[in-house]
């Protein structure tokens, strides 16, 4: 993997430094991954610039390290979509509506302004994110405030935690994305129309530190994914292509989602291997 990502930066490198001509006659004329961070790099102030390995180890983590989360994001949103037709419904109906106006490839401002299509994402990734935790090991010494006040077994209220250098700190993302206390009472119900109207008052309270939608699926800070816009457009992209041409429900095979380090769909509680068996009908059988 590292050898490809260095190949890949060599070859791109080796153009931009030829010109925008050559650049142009590469495979995807410009708009690949590492052309569009080397292009953004030499337009960077020095402080911000990254090195040449920060930037192969930048492209590794782009095509390589969101594989697993991405693909299995799809899947549970199209298992989703196989259990509430009436949502796919009207996700096909905006989807193909989009496509008579702009055409099949709807262009990328157009897809990212699809609402259901959004919503649909946003709840996807806030109810069943593929990862439900993290694990970070902290630098330095520091003080947790505490959003709520915890009691001490003394009775003492507790409203901050010192955590020493060195300390392995568990991140309960899907806590967080399903509390009651912010989303409602109806938290762990998958309900994308949500995101279509004003979200409760204490999703903006919460003062949610995540890089994406006041949730913390693509974690937050420094440290959070680098990737998180990109895994949207593939997952939009993705959805936008099969839903103009197929319909999706459920057979009479029970679906198990197990859990390895990340989500994953199968046909066996003690499976190991991802699969998801679903009805796929071309729409122009219909």
């Amino acid at each position: 993997m590292d050898d490809t990502s260095k190949e890949l930066f060599a070859l791109r490198k080796a153009a931009f430094a030829k010109g925008d001509k050559a650049v142009l006659e590469q495979v995807g004329e410009g708009k690949d991954i590492m052309s569009i961070l080397l292009n953004a790099n030499m337009h960077s102030t020095e402080s911000d610039r990254l090195t040449d390995e920060e930037l192969v180890a930048q492209m590794s983590t782009m095509l390589f390290a969101g594989t697993d989360t991405t693909s299995n994001a799809l899947a549970r949103t199209l298992h989703l979509l196989s259990m509430h037709p009436d949502v796919q419904e009207r996700l096909r109906d905006e989807i193909i509506q989009a496509a008579d106006t702009y055409g099949q490839d709807i262009p990328y401002e157009q897809l990212f302004e699809l609402p259901f299509l959004d919503a649909v994402c946003r709840e996807t990734l806030r109810v069943d994110m593929p990862l439900n935790f993290i694990v970070r090991e902290t630098v330095g010494d520091s003080v947790l405030p505490l959003h709520q006040a915890i009691t001490g077994i003394d009775g003492t209220p507790i409203h901050e935690i010192a955590v020493p250098k060195g300390t392995m700190v568990l991140v309960a993302l899907a806590a967080c994305n399903r509390s009651r206390a912010v989303w409602g009472e109806d938290a762990l119900e998958w309900k994308p129309e949500r995101w279509l109207s004003a979200l409760p008052e204490t999703v903006g309270q919460a003062r949610v530190p995540g890089v994406y939608s006041n949730l913390m699926t693509f974690s937050g800070g420094g440290r959070s994914c680098i990737g998180f816009r990109f895994s949207q457009l593939e997952m939009k992209v993705v959805l936008a292509v099969l839903l103009q041409h197929f319909r999706f429900s459920l057979t009479d095979k029970k679906i198990v989602w197990n859990f390895s380090g990340i989500h994953f769909p199968s046909m066996h509680t003690d499976g190991t291997t991802p699969s998801l068996i679903l009805k796929v009908q071309p729409l122009r059988e219909e």
